[in-house]
């Protein structure tokens, strides 16, 4: 790699690094993105996208990193696949180590790191990853064709893939530790009037068991009862974990789950280094919001940039 500084560097190319991507090379900034990955993030995990504004059919999540990918890419954004491992934001130019043993600095610094699938952290989920418990349902869910499954949890992600595996279970049940849903009501509606769904309200998954494969799991009721359910495979979608283990959250005053706090304009605690999408602290994690996160975050340091010369 012969150039190893740069006006601005964007570490993550997930929707908000894409779209932080594609204002960079629009403007003409001395700029580069870096993805450990592939790109477009967790909505490559995600069937389908019905709310992204310029889409009335809605389109799958893959299809929508592709077209974001190559329109950040029809102005020559300049992007290298390489894993951050650490880096050093104490002085005004940021350093930012590689796992090859390089290392690059820049100006400005655009944190689009994203975040991972949260794990329920049970007896039997570890055994069983790959061997019916899954975190993914655009993934795995033509594996459970004629099946019952579950689906844990009862936010957006949860409902919607739900709806979305019973295009190939026979039966999705919907485990969930309150007694009403957290999702949007259009996907309640359509999750209600679906058929193949049925719910199990005030519950908490305590075990999951099996021999070569899932077959049960074991539940706890919020009066204290235990039960158990017969599945063929369990998908956990209780929420996210931020993807922070390159960061210095102690420099970033990072929340208490990990999670970067910013301003209105997604300018983080350190001067020149701001936060967009997932990895940002906040309460709404939708693909809109990170694309916008994500221009906003390069203006930001445009503004920076700016007054630094």
């Amino acid at each position: 790699m012969a150039k190893t500084h740069y006006n601005l560097i964007i570490l993550g190319a997930g929707p908000a690094g894409l779209t932080a991507g594609l204002y960079a090379a629009r403007a003409r900034m001395d700029h580069l993105l870096i993805e450990k990955g592939a790109e477009g993030g967790q909505i490559l995990l995600t069937d389908w996208i019905d709310n992204y504004p310029g889409f009335p059919d809605g389109i799958s999540g893959f299809d929508l990193a592709e077209k974001m990918t190559v329109h950040a890419k029809r102005f020559d954004l300049n992007s290298i696949f390489a894993n951050v491992v650490s880096m050093d934001l104490t002085e005004p130019v940021k350093r930012l180590a590689l796992e090859d043993g390089s290392s690059l600095s820049c100006d400005t610094l655009i944190i689009c790191t994203g975040a991972h699938p949260r794990p329920l952290g049970i007896p039997g989920e570890k055994e069983f990853i790959g061997k019916g418990v899954s975190y993914c349902a655009t993934c795995d869910g033509p594996f459970y064709r004629n099946m019952h499954v579950a689906v844990i949890g009862g936010g957006n992600t949860a409902v919607q893939e739900a709806s979305h595996l019973t295009k190939f279970a026979k039966k999705v049940t919907l485990i969930h530790r309150r007694d009403k849903l957290r999702a949007t009501k259009i996907l309640q509606e359509k999750a209600f009037d679906n058929p193949k769904i049925n719910f199990i309200w005030n519950s908490t998954v305590t075990r999951v068991s099996g021999t070569e494969g899932v077959e049960e799991l074991h539940l706890l009721d919020n009066s204290g009862k235990e039960s158990t359910v017969k599945v063929d495979g369990v998908f956990v979608l209780i929420g996210v974990l931020p993807n922070n283990e390159m960061l210095p959250l102690d420099v970033l005053k990072a929340d208490a789950g990990g999670f970067i706090p910013t301003d209105l304009e997604t300018r983080t605690s350190v001067v020149g280094v701001m936060a967009a999408g997932d990895i940002r602290s906040k309460e709404v994690r939708q693909v809109i919001n990170a694309a916008g996160e994500g221009a906003t975050a390069v203006l930001a340091a445009e503004h920076y940039l700016t007054n630094l010369s």
